[in-house]
């Protein structure tokens, strides 16, 4: 208990803490789009618990592998040696690595999908039946991704501080802030097909990323985030103008 009361005291253990949570939200990002993508394809009536379910897995998928670090630290560890054009060109092969590789190519392949599902949808007919994503196929798809992006979050943690109930309240920090943000964040991507289209591309980028890094070949996040920014600032300003638009139109009518 005397060991919980000083870390609740300590102005470096606070400071770790918030910037943390910080991170793993900013971390979260990409988990929250994808789980806002693919609850979009399921019924409206599911939609919500869709979002629900899938961030509340990614939750218990970093609380798991923050309980077994020590596991976690030894993905990193080469199982293949690769060499590509001689000693000099040697790739090592890690389960980090095979996971990354996986992920970036199922990012790839699911944000292609959508694209072209969104696509398909705007040329239907009318009166044409949609077809739904089953509750339980959503929940598997993002399942699947919660491992990838909960693996770069545990080890960004790993790598901020040393102490297990820091990381654990930082990480159940982040979660809560990205649930309650769901619903409206959901919300407002079905009601904007550009936004829906824009969070698709952000995906297949972010699919390049996580094929880099398996690859060893690093993109900084500070390069992803800065072009995921500077087009939502774009996007959001077309949205203004066009809601100016529609409110001049709407007055003259009037």
């Amino acid at each position: 208990m005397s060991e919980y009361l000083h870390l609740l005291t300590d102005p470096a253990v606070i400071l770790s803490f918030l910037t943390l949570a910080a991170l793993e939200i900013v971390l979260g990002i990409d988990n929250l789009l994808f789980v806002q993508i693919v609850a979009g394809r399921v019924s409206p009536e599911h939609q919500r618990m869709a979002r629900r379910l899938g961030l509340s897995l990614a939750l218990l998928t970093r609380l798991a592998l923050l309980a077994s670090i020590a596991w976690v630290a030894g993905l990193v560890e080469p199982i293949l040696t690769i060499d590509w054009f001689g000693p000099e060109h040697t790739y090592e092969l890690s389960w980090r690595d095979i996971i990354l590789l996986g992920g970036g190519l199922f990012l790839l392949a699911k944000s292609t999908t959508e694209i072209h599902h969104n696509i398909d949808v705007a040329h239907e007919e009318e009166g044409a039946k949609k077809t739904y994503l089953s509750l339980g196929a959503a929940v598997v798809q993002i399942a699947i991704l919660d491992i990838v992006f909960s693996l770069d979050s545990v080890i960004t943690a790993v790598g901020m501080t040393n102490h297990l109930p820091v990381m654990v309240a930082a990480v159940c920090a982040a979660m809560v802030v990205m649930i309650l943000a769901a619903n409206a964040v959901g919300d407002f991507v079905d009601k904007h097909p550009s936004v829906k289209m824009l969070c698709l591309a952000f995906l297949l980028l972010i699919g390049v990323a996580l094929l880099g890094e398996g690859l060893h070949f690093h993109i900084p996040k500070g390069y992803l985030y800065f072009a995921i920014a500077f087009s939502a600032g774009v996007e959001g300003l077309n949205l203004w103008a066009r809601a100016r638009r529609q409110a001049a139109k709407d007055n003259a009518a009037a």
